[in-house]
């Protein structure tokens, strides 16, 4: 249950990752200097010392002592997820229902042994990856119909079992980091090229069941799109299904537990769609006049057929504060990837469709390769491309920052069919501005679109305030239900790629069929019969 390198309990990354006194308060300095405002004192975070962790109610049964513990930092680092919510509760040291035990098998016969405890004792059970959830998909917040709640972290499942070079696919088990399934990938030349923001600390079963995001803006741009077959042990016995490229023989058993968030069953294992390393790339960074134009040169770019790696759109105000473009115009990054042909012709073609719509290059594109297949990422971009990439992988630990430093953030992230695009983002906006100002007296509200597809595209807004100390979690409450009514009102989904949680829930009742509701339950009460896979997410 150790590990060489041990993570914030409270915030994002590890413990040797958090800044100094002199950085944090330097780092803080700059985002008040860009925002105009937030707290000048920073507040220290806690210490596991500093925690008064309720008395676990369970006791630790002899069969599992092995892989199941008690220890207070266990506890606490397995309590909460990593939204605002999650950090700001935890940066003050408030945790209320911690799980009461941890547990990390090593194998299929301990997850199975695990589960068997937990229903003839009533204990709530909560699958864990990397613990990146942000909304709240992995906070044991269960009802006092169960015993207790034991965390399941799936760590120790972390290795790439099989990998088929001729088929282009790799069978890897469920706790593996995406950057340690990568390591492993990457002798065979190959990588899975899955990037969400939570990459660091992602696993590859954490990225499946929420359905999760990533490195490409166009195409295959969720994991569900390289699953070929999944595994995985539910409290009614196994579940595995065929590995073939395609199948119509009849609904398909992944579908059913990718994005279920671990209600029907632990995933242990999958078959992943892989590829070979990008040895060949081309990008460039245009500023456009307003989002909006630079929203329909992203349409005109994927309508054309062209499917780059990445098509991000950031407002003027995201770019300004992530360093990038003038800061006046909103700012269209475009990039395409390639195995085994140059990029450049493709990149023009792209290049053409944005400056139908009043697209200005910042600087001439930058066209790379062929590089030698080694595993490096040779290709290192500069200008607002590369400045962008340090600023989006360092947000998470900024915002850990902006908390010590009272600055409340909050993140909407949706997808809109285009028809409805730009009177949805106006409507959005406008909404999480007034909903913001309204309880904490000013903000600023910024946009990307972070995914987008010929029929619509996805975007992620991001809300920055004030926050009144001790009223965090009351005003993250009021603003995150405004907005998400308007959402739901304005026809968006109320979540692209961040999955449901027990945050997102009263919005997704209202999203889905009644009927299929039901259906779920149905499923639930066939594999879960006594109801312990994770309560209170996706279904009652």
């Amino acid at each position: 249950m150790t590990e060489a390198r041990r993570r914030k309990f409270w915030g994002w990354g590890y413990e040797d990752e958090q800044p100094g006194t002199a950085e944090a308060h330097k780092t803080a300095d700059l985002i008040r200097s860009v925002l105009g405002f937030g707290a000048e004192h920073l507040r220290r975070p806690p210490t596991v010392a500093d925690l008064d962790l309720p008395a676990p109610r369970l006791t630790i049964p002899g069969s599992l002592a092995r892989i199941v513990t008690a220890d207070p930092y266990q506890r606490a680092s397995h309590a909460y997820g990593k939204s605002y919510r999650d950090v700001v509760r935890a940066f003050h040291g408030d945790f209320p229902h911690p799980p009461d035990l941890v547990a990390c098998p090593r194998d299929e016969s301990d997850i199975t042994a695990v589960l068997d405890w937990c229903q003839e004792a009533g204990v709530a059970v909560i699958p864990y990856g990397g613990g990146t959830s942000v909304v709240g998909g992995v906070e044991p917040r269960v009802d006092d119909r169960y015993a207790g709640t034991v965390t399941l972290d799936l760590g120790c499942l972390d290795r790439v079992l099989d990998v088929d070079s001729v088929s282009g696919s790799a069978r890897i088990q469920a706790g593996a980091t995406l950057p340690h399934a990568d390591a492993q990938l990457r002798p065979h030349g190959l990588t899975l090229r899955h990037y969400p923001q939570s990459y660091e600390l992602a696993t590859v079963g954490g990225s499946v069941v929420t359905r999760a995001g990533g490195h490409y803006a166009t195409g295959r741009t969720h994991l569900d799109d390289f699953v070929q077959s999944l595994r995985a042990i539910t409290p009614a016995g196994l579940w595995e299904s065929r590995r073939v490229p395609a199948s119509g023989a009849g609904p398909s058993p992944d579908r059913l537990l990718i994005g279920s968030e671990g209600i029907l069953g632990v995933v242990t294992q999958a078959w992943l769609r892989v590829q070979e390393r990008p040895r060949f790339r081309a990008s460039v960074g245009l500023s456009h006049p307003t989002f909006a134009d630079g929203a329909q040169a992203a349409r005109a770019i994927v309508r054309s057929g062209l499917q780059p790696a990445n098509c991000r759109l950031l407002d003027a105000g995201e770019a300004r504060l992530n360093g990038v473009g003038d800061g006046r115009s909103a700012l269209l990054i475009v990039g395409f990837e390639s195995a085994h042909a140059d990029q450049e012709a493709l990149l023009a073609q792209a290049l053409d469709c944005a400056r139908g719509h009043g697209g200005t290059p910042l600087a001439a594109p930058r066209v790379s390769g062929p590089h030698p297949t080694d595993g490096a990422e040779v290709h290192r971009s500069t200008g607002p491309e590369g400045q962008w990439k340090d600023s989006f992988r360092q947000a998470p630990y900024l915002r850990d920052v902006m908390v010590a430093a009272g600055i409340l953030v909050e993140t909407f992230e949706t997808a809109v069919t285009w028809d409805r695009f730009e009177e949805f983002d106006q409507r959005v906006h406008r909404a999480a501005e007034q909903a913001a100002a309204g309880v904490c007296g000013t903000a600023s509200v910024h946009r990307r679109l972070t995914h987008v597809y010929p029929d619509g595209a996805a975007v992620y807004y991001t809300v920055l305030a004030p926050a009144g100390r001790g009223s965090e979690v009351a005003q993250w409450d009021d603003i995150k239900a405004a907005v998400s009514d308007v959402i739901m009102d304005a026809g968006g989904t109320i979540t692209h790629h961040h999955a449901v949680g027990r945050d997102h829930r009263p919005w997704y009742d209202r999203q889905r069929p009644a009927l299929f509701a039901r259906v779920l339950q149905a499923a639930k009460r066939e594999l879960d019969p006594h109801g312990v896979l994770n309560p209170g997410v996706i279904i009652d």
